[in-house]
């Protein structure tokens, strides 16, 4: 009966470290990411050739901040964490108007060309590549895009950036004005003092 026992609780203690009831939840993290490129770089040096790979990382909350990064490492993961440590460095806020940008913007990187317009609600996130992922990352829901030029990654990712740096915030509302109220009294002595005017030019 003992030996059932001892059985039973090393199976719950097993079933408990596999992220049972009695596990721990993961937290979850403050900025999404997604790998927009990881490229194998060779350096020739006196001895031969040397291998590191390159990561570009865009990083973002989806409540209107978000980063590019890029780094290289000796391996992939140590590579995808300095890119990430890096976009975390360059993390911008763009002013955001609902689910869509204010006005019309334009970027230039390098070669890359990026247009952004303003879209309706409802016609969605019409956005292809490296464009695509900054704008899902921002938080971006409706919205128009062109990529224009260079088709490198890095480049439109920086382009958009450079665009949405240009936006300029949103209007705040302008101030209702109150007409005066002018009492009958003030009204009367007016149109005397007009008569008088009028009599003494005549």
């Amino acid at each position: 009966m003992q030996t059932g026992n001892k059985e039973s609780a090393v199976k719950g203690n097993a079933r408990k470290g596999r992220g049972g009831r009695g596990g721990m939840r993961r937290e979850k993290p403050e900025y999404d990411q997604k790998m927009l490129d990881l490229a194998r770089v060779t350096r020739v040096v006196k001895g031969g050739r040397r291998f590191r790979f390159r990561a570009t990382i865009v990083i973002g909350n989806r409540k209107g901040k978000v980063g590019v990064g890029v780094a290289k490492g000796t391996d992939v993961s140590n590579a995808i964490q300095k890119a990430f440590a890096a976009a975390k460095k360059n993390l911008v806020t763009i002013p955001l108007m609902g689910g869509s940008i204010a006005h019309e913007v334009a970027g230039k990187y390098g070669s890359a060309k990026v247009l952004l317009k303003p879209a309706t609600t409802g016609r969605g996130l019409i956005a292809g590549g490296a464009v695509r992922a900054v704008m899902d990352l921002l938080g971006v829901r409706d919205i128009v895009t062109k990529s224009l030029g260079s088709s490198n990654k890095l480049n439109v990712a920086q382009a958009t950036l450079v665009a949405l740096a240009t936006l300029k915030n949103v209007a705040e509302p302008v101030a209702e004005v109150i007409p005066t109220k002018v009492s009958p009294e003030t009204k009367t002595q007016d149109s005397e003092e007009k008569v008088e005017e009028v009599k003494v030019n005549g």
